[in-house]
């Protein structure tokens, strides 16, 4: 279980810097309103960490049910992730800079996106 949250981190860490990485894109270089602009990153951030979960973080997971694993993803780590980054990011920017109110946001979602994916959406007995 260590070593799954572990990787899971990692990922997280890989997918929060696509996710700034695209917010920062949406807002300055395409000029799109923050909250569209966040809805956009943490959509490509999700799907970024689901391929990458798949790969990595639970890779003994059967190739059948990979559609289904993915649309449990964006039900649990997908929805909490956009609703808590926007709801957060939003509330933090009154006192922060919009990229660092994302971050923090990306933050305080990570534990709980880790026990929907290793409880609901990777779940198999005996996977490593």
């Amino acid at each position: 279980m260590f070593l799954r949250w572990l990787r899971f981190s990692a990922v997280g860490i890989a997918g929060a810097g696509v996710q700034l990485g695209v917010l920062w894109w949406c807002t300055n270089a395409m000029r799109i309103a923050e909250v569209p602009s966040i809805a956009i990153a943490v959509s490509s951030a999700v799907l970024h960490n689901f391929f990458w979960h798949e790969a990595w973080t639970w890779k003994k997971m059967p190739a059948a049910g990979r559609l289904g694993r993915l649309g449990r993803f964006y039900l649990s780590n997908g929805v909490a992730s956009l609703v808590a980054n926007t709801v957060l990011t939003m509330f933090f920017r009154q006192f922060f800079g919009l990229i660092a109110s994302n971050f923090l946001a990306i933050a305080l979602t990570a534990l709980l996106n880790f026990i929907l994916a290793d409880r609901w959406v990777f779940r198999r007995a005996g996977v490593s």
